[in-house]
């Protein structure tokens, strides 16, 4: 998985990097905020993003923050990483769109196990993203069925978007999923074959 780690301090950087990298991650490494917000903003930017909380210029709060405004079609997973302890600060950092919370100095067993909840919600996100596309599709084929259709009433033979005359059944088949069965309905039995069912 791609993550990106953002925090000002140096040392925290290298040893969030190192854990990550050691568990098979690829990570990138930001030194502030707007180095953070600007990676997020790429179109092939990381799924997941940890966020020291204080950094110089643009905290992580900002980050979270605008990342949320942004309002992504497959929004990242956000982990922010601080020492504030306050059920305040908790809180605040969950209004602003964090996904999780992680305290300074971290554990790397809790890291990774935080990572891997985050990186199960991102494949829950594309699987979900996944059947919304088929049923978008779904729902367009079946908007071409929909409406007025002109169609012979002598023959029944249909008018399609091309101002061409088919078969019903050609027509449908063509628009849709649907099988036909022939079979002879009572009044063409009576009226062709001279017998009532």
């Amino acid at each position: 998985m791609r993550i990106l780690i953002a925090d000002d301090d140096l040392t925290s950087l290298l040893m969030l990097g190192e854990v990550l990298r050691r568990r098979g991650h690829e990570v990138l490494e930001a030194a502030d905020g707007e180095e953070a917000w600007s990676e997020m903003q790429r179109a092939d930017a990381p799924g997941l993003a940890i966020l020291d909380w204080e950094m110089p210029g643009m905290d992580g709060l900002e980050v979270v923050r605008r990342i949320r405004a942004a309002d992504a079609p497959q929004p990242p997973y956000l982990l922010m990483l601080t020492a504030r302890d306050r059920k305040a600060d908790l809180i605040a950092g969950l209004e602003a769109g964090a996904n999780d919370y992680l305290s300074k100095p971290f554990d790397p067993g809790e890291l990774l196990a935080r990572v891997e909840v985050g990186g199960r919600m991102l494949e829950m996100q594309a699987r979900l993203a996944g059947q919304v596309s088929i049923l978008r599709d779904a729902l367009d084929h079946i908007k071409t069925l929909q409406g007025v259709l002109p169609i012979c009433m002598y023959c029944k033979n249909v008018l399609d978007d091309k101002g061409c005359w088919n078969q019903l059944e050609a027509y449908v088949s063509e628009h849709s999923d649907a099988a036909f069965s022939h079979g002879i309905c009572p009044e063409c039995a009576e009226r062709h074959w001279h017998t009532k069912p």
